[in-house]
């Protein structure tokens, strides 16, 4: 096993629970926590790094002071509360998305929890970054910070998950879900419980009469946030689209073909280039569609395909392979809400009323969508995820009467 934070050193899971197994020196809302993080948003907000990787940028900002900040201000305690770190905490981000293991450490120790982070042995690209980034501050953490947290890294180990799932208060589980149900055969003490995310599916909804409406720099600008939403992670993370629903009176395809040419245009423009096997999973994913008779028609562009929905009520909801979308259209909003599942996520959105997306909202009524979010921040982590306020998850609640 190979320790990365605080400093570079092969270790057991023995010895990193026996270090954590002291006195906790922190408090929720912590400020050297706090100042800690703010350091290392300063490395991932740095020009090179932030042109280079968006998706660090994105997470630099999130963990400036004034914004962790705003976090805190989320969760007061009540009158007669008082709030306290829920404890140590072992993290098993997904593999797929590079930086989402620090939104979930950083939040947790934001809450003043000691943290054991699992990191993938495959990591690479902007995950290799952040890590580069992690271990030039980590001299600067104070001790309070150094002395609590883990981030290690090590291949299929069950005796190490479970020595880790033994100690710990609250086990997070990012992933999909086959690999969830294997990590919780580790049994938690009994005082001890779970917070997972599973698989995940999420949708794009387009509203017709607002494509129309919008201006020619509008449309523009909707297609690059989409981008954004669905090629930071070749697709994978469980908030990018994987279907595309045009919502509205008329016909969808003259708006969809101008949407499909701005999106190669900017494919192209942003130099992302499918690599060969991922081409080839992206005709082996449409021709399976095509062949369950899931789909009127199929196209292969640069680093878009489109698959044309033959029923709106079947949209995949398995990863097809980077830069793939399904196309099909609804008369209204709520049509919609009949479709959706408990497993889908997240519904971005462009040109839809705030009033028509509260009645889907009304219509859904919680059997699906935790969120909607305008084209581009389908990736932009909120406190709020998966319907779970983080920071009261890695919190303890303690309330006091006198009388």
């Amino acid at each position: 096993m190979r320790q990365l934070f605080p400093a570079p050193a092969e270790t057991t899971a023995e010895r990193v629970v026996a270090e954590l197994s002291g006195e906790n020196p922190l408090r929720f809302g912590d400020e050297r926590v706090i100042d800690f993080l703010g350091k290392l948003a300063r490395r991932l907000l740095a020009p090179d790094t932030a042109r280079a990787y968006p998706e660090l940028a994105a997470l630099g900002f999130f963990l400036r002071p004034g914004e962790l900040r705003k976090v805190l201000d989320t969760a007061p305690a009540p009158d007669g509360g008082y709030r306290f770190p829920r404890g140590l905490c072992f993290h098993v981000p997904p593999a797929n998305v590079d930086t989402m293991f620090v939104y979930s450490w950083a939040l947790s120790a934001l809450a003043g929890n000691p943290n054991i982070v699992r990191v993938s042995p495959r990591v690479s690209g902007a995950g290799a970054v952040l890590l580069d980034a992690l271990a030039e501050i980590a001299d600067s953490a104070e001790p309070a910070v150094a002395s609590t947290q883990r981030m290690v890294s090590y291949p299929r180990d069950p005796a190490a998950t479970g020595a880790f799932s033994a100690a710990c208060e609250l086990r997070v589980l990012w992933g999909g879900d086959r690999a969830i149900n294997e990590l919780r055969e580790h049994r938690l003490a009994p005082n001890a419980r779970d917070l997972t995310f599973p698989d995940r599916a999420s949708f794009a909804v387009i509203s017709l009469a607002g494509w129309q409406a919008a201006s020619a720099a509008e449309r523009r600008a909707a297609v690059e946030a989409f981008y954004a939403d669905a090629y930071w992670f070749d697709q994978a993370a469980c908030a990018s689209p994987r279907a595309v629903y045009w919502i509205g009176a008329g016909e969808m395809a003259e708006a969809r073909d101008e949407f499909n040419a701005l999106l190669a245009e900017i494919v192209a423009l942003r130099g992302y280039a499918l690599e060969p096997a991922m081409a080839v999973e992206q005709r082996v994913a449409g021709y399976g569609l095509a062949a369950d008779g899931r789909v009127r028609g199929l196209d292969f562009g640069a680093g878009v395909a489109t698959v044309d929905l033959a029923d709106p009520a079947d949209p995949p909801r398995q990863w097809l392979a980077a830069g793939t979308f399904a196309h099909t259209a609804l008369s209204n909003l709520t049509e919609l809400a009949g479709l959706v599942r408990r497993t889908d996520q997240t519904l971005i959105q462009f040109g839809c009323t705030e009033d028509e997306l509260a009645e889907f909202v009304a219509a859904a009524a919680g059997k699906g969508i935790d969120r909607i979010v305008p084209f581009g921040s389908a990736l932009r982590f909120d406190p709020i995820w998966d319907g779970y306020d983080l920071l009261r998850e890695f919190s303890r609640l303690v309330t006091v009467r006198a009388r």
